[in-house]
């Protein structure tokens, strides 16, 4: 404010701007599905079962697979003979033969050492003689227990040329046919249950996004059944691994990082690929 002449005169400000207008808050981005490759695979155990070992250290030929991928068999089903099982039949049923053998040797050795026993107590046979024939039956006894105990060794090598299911489930996969050695791979793969599950490898980036009991939809990566299958979360595995389940795409990092996790199937579903073990599968986790 300025005085000029007694006059007071004030400077009066323009007239004041719009308000700022407040900007609205940005909208939050909508959580997308984590996406994952996986494959079909027995609820329960898989296992790889191998040849026995023979006695220098190598595994027999296989000479009869009596099953085909996809077979469920149940528990003590035969799989599979081996080509020692021959000779060691051939040597069981001579020992048997033998056993046989020496228990009527043994038997009438007894009576006649019962004999000469009587005509020693009267002295009508040498003391000697007497004592021969007890060692006689003593060598028999020896050899009838040798030759049984044998036996039991052979009969426990026998179960060696045979493979046997160990438990009720499904052949998965075969790794050695008829004529060959098994080798590292073993034998075969048996399946606990033919009940499938998925499992899927979630990239450890997105691990954070799963949850057990979270729904999961899944698709055949290659057309193996039509549609999409439904299921939940059951487990997280604890541990942190590289990518085994490899992806079509030639550009995939097949060094990455994931962590496995086990999809239960909606029962029909399940029902559905029950015979699809290992088919390959895209799984999204629903956020």
């Amino acid at each position: 404010m300025l005085a000029a002449g007694g006059v007071a005169v004030m400077r009066l400000r323009g007239p004041a701007g719009p308000a700022p207008v407040a900007k609205p808050a940005p909208r939050p981005q909508p959580l997308e599905a984590v996406a994952s490759l996986g494959k079909l695979v027995p609820a329960g155990d898989i296992r790889v079962l191998a040849a026995p070992m023979t006695g220098m250290g190598g595994s027999p030929r296989i000479t009869e697979l009596t099953v085909v991928e996809g077979d469920r068999v149940p528990a003590g089903a035969l799989l599979a003979r081996f080509d020692n099982g021959p000779g060691q039949r051939a040597e069981r049923d001579l020992l048997r033969t033998r056993i046989a053998n020496l228990e009527r040797r043994l038997q009438l050795e007894r009576r006649e050492l019962l004999r000469y026993q009587r005509l020693g107590a009267a002295g009508a046979v040498a003391a000697d003689e007497l004592d021969r024939r007890e060692q006689d039956l003593l060598t028999l006894n020896g050899l009838l227990q040798e030759a049984r105990a044998q036996l039991v060794k052979v009969n426990t090598d026998l179960v060696l040329t045979e493979l046997r299911a160990p438990l009720a489930g499904t052949v998965l996969k075969i790794h050695a046919r008829v004529g060959e050695r098994p080798g590292d791979k073993g034998i075969l793969e048996l399946g606990a249950s033919d009940r499938m599950e998925a499992l899927l490898e979630v990239y450890e980036s997105d691990i954070a996004r799963v949850r057990l009991g979270q729904q999961v939809r899944l698709t055949s990566e290659n057309g193996g059944f039509s549609g999409s299958l439904s299921g939940v979360v059951s487990r997280i595995n604890p541990q942190v691994r590289q990518r085994e389940v490899l992806s079509t795409d030639p550009t995939g990092d097949a060094d990455a990082r994931v962590v496995e996790v086990r999809v239960r199937l909606d029962p029909d579903d399940a029902q559905r690929v029950q015979r699809l073990a290992g088919l390959k599968l895209i799984g999204r986790l629903q956020p």
